[in-house]
Formats: C-alpha cells, structure tokens, sequence
C-alpha cells in the first residue's frame, strides 16, 4: 500500500460519499428515512457495495477507524470534515469487534461510548463478520442502515463480531458526554 493508495482511496470514498449527501441533505435522520434508506440503498445497492468496499479497504488499509478508543477491537477516525463539498456532513468510520470483549453482556455485545446526536445520524452498517450487527434505534441491524433522530443519545453496540458503521453527519455534530445514570 502506497500513499498514492491510500489518497486515492479515501478520495473515492469521500467523491460517492459526496454524490449520496447531496441526494439526503435536506431530510431529516428517523425512522421513515431509515426504511427509505434500507429501500433504495441496501447491501445489494451500487452505493452500499461500493462506500462497503472502500471503507473495508480503508480499515484493512489503516487508514479508516484508525484511532483506539478502547483497544484495537473498538477504534474511530473522522474521513471528511463537514464541507461544501460534503454538503456539510462529516463523514467518520467505526470500527467494534464484540469478538472476545471481556464487558460481561449476556450476550457478548460490545458497548461503545455513549453519545448524542444534535441532528441526527446517516449510519451504514457493514459486517466484517457474517452475522455480526450494530445496534440502532429500530434493533439490531445485520447490514443495511439506521438513523437515529436529532436529539437522540445511546450507547454504540455490537455483536457476534466485527462492524464498520460508515456515519453522516450533519454539520458534523456529535456530542460525548457522561451516560446518565442507569
């Protein structure tokens, strides 16, 4: 792998990002965008298989979720700031291997840092593991997309393996803060 590998990469990543932010700016994240994303743009779309791709190769390329968060199985990096010419959205990859963590879930789940969502999130889900899966505001989610509404706040969580979430974000606002008390 090359620099001149990794630049053209995560510039193809950025230019189809691009295309597709341009196509959802003006809706907003929630339930009914969700199924319409899952609709028109699912694992068997042009865009799923081709941002899919790319992001894998970036993330086995070290260039994508690159930034340990809690280890090697729960990493992150911001692609793309929030531009004109993302329609400014930020464009950042996860990367959370739920494989062997040792967090105790009954079901062996992954929990990430709690976070919020100003205005909301475009999130596509890639597994790296057949079966793995992230957790969003409407389940579980083996592929596909979610998009949680402005406002919402939650812990990232995955299971049975390794996920990429490939996440939009308008204005790129997210927010970390402390958990509220359980």
């Amino acid at each position: 792998m090359t620099t001149e590998t990794v630049v053209r990469d995560r510039e193809a990543l950025i230019e189809r990002s691009a295309s597709f932010l341009e196509e959802v700016k003006d809706m907003t994240a929630g339930t009914a965008v969700e199924r319409w994303l899952n609709q028109k743009y699912g694992p068997d779309s042009e865009l799923y298989q081709t941002l899919a791709h790319l992001v894998r190769k970036g993330v086995e390329d070290g260039w994508a979720a690159n930034v340990e968060i809690d280890g090697p199985a729960y990493r992150r990096s911001r692609i793309a700031e929030p531009t004109e010419r993302t329609q400014h959205f930020s464009i950042t990859a996860v990367y959370m291997d739920s494989t062997g963590n040792s967090q105790g879930h009954a079901d062996h789940r992954l929990r990430g840092q709690y976070h919020g969502h100003p205005y909301g999130e475009f999130n596509m889900v890639v597994p790296v593991t057949p079966g793995a899966a992230l957790n969003g505001p409407n389940g579980w989610c083996f592929g596909g997309w979610t998009a949680p509404s402005p406002g919402s706040q939650h812990y990232p969580e995955a299971k049975e393996g390794a996920v990429i979430a490939l996440f939009f974000l308008p204005s790129g606002r997210i927010s970390y803060h402390a958990a509220p008390q359980e």
